[in-house]
């Protein structure tokens, strides 16, 4: 995929949105060198690249080179993002960047011009064109995934369950805490007490009482309710805590359990039981 269009339309972020769906991406790549990620194309794995002006080459020669590829029967696609003079002028000024081709024109207005004349040739032959005048950033972001991402089951979002024992600390990166020291407590049965949250036995005592599948309920609603809307905003990664008091037993069993909920739900996880092997608790 050949990303381009003018300065100030978003390519940067539509780049890092096709990189967290899972795109090996590339910022201004010299149009010269698309010749050389053919192999890579060939090979299977799925290439994002951003050509503009930046470079400085003449935009025929990338022109060129994606006609090729696309005559050799290669899944070359161009998206071209757009966006009207006034509000890229706009977006100059208030982050105060300089415009690629300021040194060459000696108004912003010029240079916007001269941009679109340069980038002519990839717009004439995009396969997709995004107007951004009216988006915010997580606009594009919607875009581009409904354009390119995969289905739910490749979710851009990744999830790292982590369970843990509040006697040792709350995890620093942490984005979400659940305090499950609330419910009933393996510890204090004897035949229960040396073993892990992994052990079926433990996972069937804290699994059978009311109040856990309550709690269960409970934050995977609150998940399914808030997780799209991380998604939206652009969040790439999720941490989600669960502590009891030694992180043996009760997170554990949770731990477990929101992390075979989050894989059901098409997320990426990862479970991690930080304090399980740290003694009884």
């Amino acid at each position: 995929m050949v990303v381009s269009g003018v300065s100030g339309a978003g390519k940067t972020l539509a780049l890092q949105t096709l990189e967290d769906i899972g795109y090996f991406c590339i910022d201004n790549l010299p149009p010269s060198m698309l010749e050389a990620l053919r192999t890579r194309v060939q090979a299977g794995q799925r290439v994002a690249v951003v050509v503009d002006t930046r470079a400085g080459e003449p935009l025929e020669h990338a022109e060129a080179s994606l006609l090729q590829m696309k005559r050799d029967g290669l899944p070359v696609e161009v998206l071209f993002l757009d966006c009207a003079d006034e509000v890229l002028i706009r977006r100059f000024k208030e982050t105060r960047r300089p415009h690629p081709l300021a040194t060459l024109e000696p108004s912003l207005p010029e240079a916007i011009h001269k941009e679109r004349v340069l980038l002519a040739p990839l717009r004439a032959i995009a396969d997709q064109t995004v107007d951004t005048t009216l988006f915010r950033p997580h606009n594009l972001r919607e875009a581009i995934r409904a354009l390119y991402g995969e289905a739910k089951a490749c979710s851009p979002l990744r999830v790292r369950v982590v369970s843990f024992g509040f006697k040792y600390g709350v995890p620093a990166d942490a984005d979400l805490v659940f305090d499950v020291r609330f419910l009933r407590n393996p510890h204090y049965v004897p035949k229960l007490k040396p073993k892990p949250g992994t052990d079926p036995a433990v996972r069937e005592y804290v699994l059978s009482d009311v109040e856990t599948q309550e709690f269960l309920e409970q934050v995977r609603n609150f998940l399914a309710y808030l997780l799209p809307r991380y998604e939206r905003e652009g969040k790439a990664y999720l941490t989600v805590g669960l502590g009891c008091t030694g992180g043996r037993h009760r997170s554990v069993v949770l731990g477990e359990e929101l992390g075979a909920w989050f894989a059901a739900q098409g997320y990426r996880v990862a479970v991690e039981h930080r304090d399980v092997a740290r003694g009884e608790a």
